[in-house]
């Protein structure tokens, strides 16, 4: 991304029921199969815990590139590509309408095919395979799980932290999935992340500036998609204006008027965000392969 002079942010998140569910999770893997990771296919980078590289360690791997229906399709290949090469297997879903989450079962015993194998081995292939599910709050993994299971297995809600506490979930064909709680780490490395995971809803924006947290999202839309602004908010996206001008401009298009000669920018930025997930921007990524 082009050198933008984005607003610095100061984001506080990491409640402390998720530093008892990483423990959870240190004490839970030894008791399964595999490794599960399930990401925001907007935001792959930002919505990979860092830690479960460690925590996972030693364990075959299968991350779930989520919500594919709101992410830019040709970032979502390059993406793809980009795990495969690091010999991590890929599914592409969207569990709202369950897009996609047929391929779980097979994908997994393509994984676990040597597991499979010697289970056999001993006399055990009535054993099920186990496999630990793990992704940051609202990236969509409870209903991934329903939809998997074909019930309501695992509480769904749009918002962050829902799932609290280990439940073991029985599929059919001999699988079991250990639904964790989400969790995130404790500090990041960057105002980026942070910011992403805020505008995808992962962290409550609510708890930030939403005027600034949409002031920085302007600059990221008018650096990759210029034309989802100009056809949702109906202008051309100045090079030379800030962040803020952006919203205001957006405010200006939209009526939103406080006063004489005055917009609601805060305004425009709850309808900016929340526009952004309902996908009326389109389909847009945040973030690209290095």
């Amino acid at each position: 991304m082009a050198d933008i002079n984005f607003e610095k942010m100061n984001i506080q998140w990491f409640p402390g029921h998720m530093t008892k569910a990483q423990r959870m999770i240190e004490d839970s893997i030894k008791l399964v199969d595999a490794v599960c990771e399930i990401l925001d296919a907007r935001i792959p980078n930002s919505s990979r815990n860092p830690d479960i590289d460690r925590l996972a360690a030693g364990k075959p791997r299968l991350i779930i590139l989520n919500r594919v229906d709101l992410a830019d399709p040709e970032i979502t290949a390059q993406w793809k590509k980009h795990f495969e090469s690091q010999g991590i297997k890929i599914l592409e879903t969207d569990a709202k309408t369950g897009k996609g989450v047929n391929g779980f079962v097979p994908a997994l015993r393509e994984l676990l095919s040597d597991k499979i194998a010697e289970y056999a081995a001993k006399g055990q292939a009535s054993r099920p395979l186990r496999v630990m599910i793990l992704g940051i709050p609202n990236v969509g993994k409870s209903t991934f799980i329903n939809k998997v299971a074909k019930r309501k297995a695992a509480v769904a809600g749009d918002k962050p932290g829902v799932t609290r506490g280990k439940q073991w979930i029985s599929i059919d064909r001999g699988l079991d999935l250990l639904d964790t709680p989400g969790i995130l780490w404790p500090k990041f490395d960057s105002q980026e992340v942070g910011e992403m995971l805020a505008i995808t809803n992962a962290i409550k924006a609510d708890v930030l500036d939403k005027e600034t947290l949409g002031a920085n999202f302007m600059l990221r839309l008018r650096e990759m998609y210029p034309d989802a602004l100009t056809q949702r908010y109906k202008f051309v996206p100045d090079s030379d204006m800030n962040g803020y001008e952006l919203l205001e401009e957006a405010a200006k298009k939209r009526g939103f008027l406080v006063s004489r000669g005055e917009y609601d920018i805060e305004r425009m930025a709850n309808t900016l965000l929340g526009e952004y997930h309902d996908g009326k921007l389109g389909r847009i990524s945040l973030e690209k392969p290095e």
